[in-house]
């Protein structure tokens, strides 16, 4: 599965602060209803994104009724993103074996 979304990055501040970026209702939807085939266990999803020109593997976080989308350092430094940026996203869903 293959998406192409904008969000705006979010901070969440815990021992330390985490940034994600929310996957809209839409697509988290989509992802609800493959995610028995694709979590690898606690909820969480396997994806590979794109933002900007850096590509990353990571898994999505479920909260709530949607997904969160975790962004390293690795990720926001080289796109010089922060907390209430806009952000476009191209992501695949890693569907397990």
């Amino acid at each position: 599965m293959e998406f192409v979304f904008s969000s705006r990055v979010i901070e969440w501040r815990g021992p330390s602060p985490y940034y994600f970026v929310p996957v809209p209702d839409e697509e988290s939807a989509d992802i609800r209803e493959v995610a028995a085939m694709a979590t690898y266990g606690w909820g969480v999803i396997p994806v590979k994104a794109l933002i900007g020109e850096v590509a990353f593997q990571t898994s999505l976080f479920p909260k709530d009724s949607g997904y969160l989308l975790p962004l390293k350092v690795a990720v926001r430094k080289p796109n010089g993103l922060s907390a209430g940026d806009d952000v476009t996203v191209n992501m695949t869903v890693r569907l397990q074996p």
